[in-house]
């Protein structure tokens, strides 16, 4: 089984909780770097060491392999020296049973380590210039001892995917049609019409669970829009702010706008939806979900309009 080793920096918390990789495809003088270009190489299946602040806290899985991908907004000002476009490889992570300071151990890991491009250097300090570095199955099965998992991890989630409706075949279609879309565009803004890729990578960065239900497995959530896909431009359809991350049934409630939200995180209730219903699915209609981000607003007041709308 492949293992690689990424040294995340400052990116760490965006990308573990966001559940992907990202990297440019070159240096920011134009030179190659074979480190960026590992990115190409990873496969679904392959586990990944989360190394970042001296110490390894997290393994993933990968889920996808590498597409082109636009620079994540929530890095903010974060790498402003990086190009806006590279790679982008979905990861599910999870915690480590326990964290590793691989300094700590460096006689027992020095030996294993890639003799070029290795994520550290010899005295266990981090190497600045490597992102994302294949080591070898010893190495691997090493840190995992270290870490306290006695196997290597399978947990690969099967993420929750609603089969497409019509309305979705056909915008995809549009998609696919459209001509003064790019290429690397075209495929994100695909599968952020189904809920997938950067689009829900960036959503699960800005609110990792459901807000109703509170479940957080991502596994058994949904990327749901908060302004529509047709009512979006091509740039607020793969903004995480316009997304939300929803257990099912509640998607369904408010893809219908049968629930919605105030700023401040009180739910809208439609009349219609039957006490019966709320009762099964335990939704209060006095819940409070919690207040939204300034940058969720405009989206949300778009929502709550169509609601009102269903009110009339």
């Amino acid at each position: 089984m492949p293992f690689s080793w990424v040294n995340h920096k400052q990116t760490r918390d965006h990308e573990v909780r966001g559940g992907y990789l990202w990297s440019p495809i070159r240096n920011a003088n134009g030179a190659f770097n074979q480190t960026y270009e590992n990115m190409r190489l990873v496969r679904p299946g392959d586990i990944v060491f989360s190394y970042a602040n001296g110490q390894i806290g997290s393994i993933g899985q990968v889920v996808d392999a590498a597409a082109a991908s636009p620079k994540p907004s929530e890095f903010g000002n974060v790498g402003d020296y990086w190009a806006d476009e590279g790679w982008l490889v979905s990861v599910y992570f999870s915690d480590a049973p326990k964290s590793l300071r691989p300094k700590a151990h460096i006689e027992n890991i020095a030996p294993f380590l890639p003799t070029k491009y290795s994520p550290i250097q010899k005295n266990g300090d981090g190497n600045q210039g490597c992102y994302l570095a294949g080591i070898s199955d010893a190495l691997g099965h090493i840190l995992l001892s270290m870490l306290g998992v006695e196997a290597p991890p399978d947990f690969t989630p099967t993420l929750f995917v609603a089969e497409p409706n019509a309305d979705v075949l056909e915008d995809l279609h549009l998609i696919e049609r459209d001509a003064n879309i790019p290429a690397t565009q075209r495929l994100q803004l695909t599968k952020a019409r189904v809920g997938q890729g950067l689009f829900r990578n960036r959503v699960m960065s800005v609110d990792p669970r459901c807000r109703v239900t509170g479940i957080e497995d991502p596994r058994l959530l949904i990327a749901s829009h908060i302004k529509p896909w047709r009512d979006s431009t091509n740039a607020e359809r793969i903004n995480g702010f316009n997304g939300l991350m929803l257990s099912p049934h509640i998607d369904a409630l408010f893809d219908e706008r049968l629930i919605s939200f105030e700023d401040d995180g009180r739910m809208l209730v439609h009349p219609s939806l039957s006490n019966d219903v709320l009762d099964r699915w335990s939704i209060s209609k006095s819940t409070k979900v919690g207040g939204f981000l300034s940058e969720q607003s405009s989206f949300l007041t778009h929502h709550r309009n169509a609601f009102l709308v269903k009110l009339t």
